[in-house]
């Protein structure tokens, strides 16, 4: 079976599985494949990993890297020691090269699909949490972990760089910090509050170590640099094959955390930069970054680093983020 193929094809679908003398997979939806060690057991030492892509169409990268990563255990050309879950998400916005087609599915996750006029979105994004917490219900006792593979809308100075959940106690288990570091990323996110992203999802809801990674720029598929993402690669096989994880850290990886939100409050809002500024573009202080009639959104602190911004979201969601650096250590558990 070629698993993306089949997904992109729209072929009607029909639930499929088989098992061989070390591992079972099924898929119990168009998209998503689940595999199984035979002799996993439930224990606090096992891991079950749940790797996403394609929660935005176009981000065709991390698709084709968790595409082959699929491959290779379906003809067991590595072995498999954790359960594993792979996702790729919007399907119809894959096969237009969009990044989505009706409502962004990265704002949708938390139920948050409930607030809007069902949709292929709507309706994808709760069948994906569906089957992750059925996912991680069935073997209670392991410890839970989730990717979600993302390339960022325009270039950015850190081509690879995560994005954390926010969490209560504001700590990040020291593993997860370790293999963020050995996979090559150029810098790290801290989020400062609850949002509808699936990495946060599957946090708060599943209790799992989460993650969004974005890989550079969203291209089309086989125009992709993949050389670009080697220790990501190496590092979802060290993980889901249980083997150590090769040190591809980079130079040094800054630690930012958010420090506001540029909000679109109406569709008067306007950027006071040109939407082409690389994300990590630094402000100073008291620069003016957007205005929504009356309001202004001003750079608070000394120096704030800009990401994602984005005026053509709808009114009430972000049109950016804004990031002071901070220190890593101040996170670890």
């Amino acid at each position: 079976m070629d698993f993306l193929k089949q997904t992109l094809s729209g072929e009607a679908f029909s639930p499929a599985s088989d098992e061989t003398a070390t591992l079972r997979w099924n898929c119990p939806a168009q998209g998503i494949i689940a595999f199984e060690p035979v002799a996993f057991s439930d224990s606090p030492q096992s891991k079950s990993v749940v790797i996403s892509a394609g929660i935005h169409g176009n981000e065709t990268a991390p698709i084709e890297i968790v595409s082959e990563l699929v491959q290779d255990f379906l003809a067991e050309r590595r072995s498999l020691n954790v359960r594993l879950l792979v996702i790729l998400g919007n399907l119809e916005a894959m096969r237009t090269g969009d990044r989505y087609l009706e409502v962004d599915m990265n704002r949708l996750f938390s139920g948050k699909h409930a607030n809007y006029e069902a949709c292929e979105e709507t309706r994808r994004a709760q069948v994906i949490e569906q089957q992750v917490i059925s996912f991680f219900e069935q073997q209670p006792n392991t410890q839970r972990i989730h990717f979600d593979l993302h390339t960022a809308r325009k270039p950015s100075f850190h081509v690879r760089f995560g994005l954390l959940p926010y969490v209560e106690s504001g700590k990040y288990q020291p593993e997860m910090i370790d293999w963020l570091r050995n996979v090559g990323l150029e810098a790290l996110v801290i989020n400062h509050a609850p949002a509808a992203t699936f990495s946060y999802f599957s946090s708060q809801t599943c209790g799992a170590q989460s993650c969004t990674l974005e890989l550079g720029k969203a291209l089309p598929f086989g125009e992709n640099d993949l050389s670009q993402f080697v220790g990501i690669k190496e590092g979802l096989i060290a993980l889901t094959t249980c083997t150590s994880c090769p040190d591809n850290s980079a130079a040094e990886m800054p630690v930012y955390k958010v420090s506001q939100e540029l909000t679109k409050l109406t569709e008067a809002f306007e950027l006071n930069f040109a939407e082409s500024v690389q994300n990590f573009t630094a402000f100073e202080k008291g620069s003016l970054l957007a205005t929504d009639g009356d309001k202004e959104y001003r750079v608070e602190q000394d120096q704030e680093w800009l990401i994602f911004p984005n005026s053509g979201v709808r009114p009430g969601l972000r049109a950016g983020l804004m990031l002071t650096q901070t220190t890593l250590n101040d996170w670890i558990a």
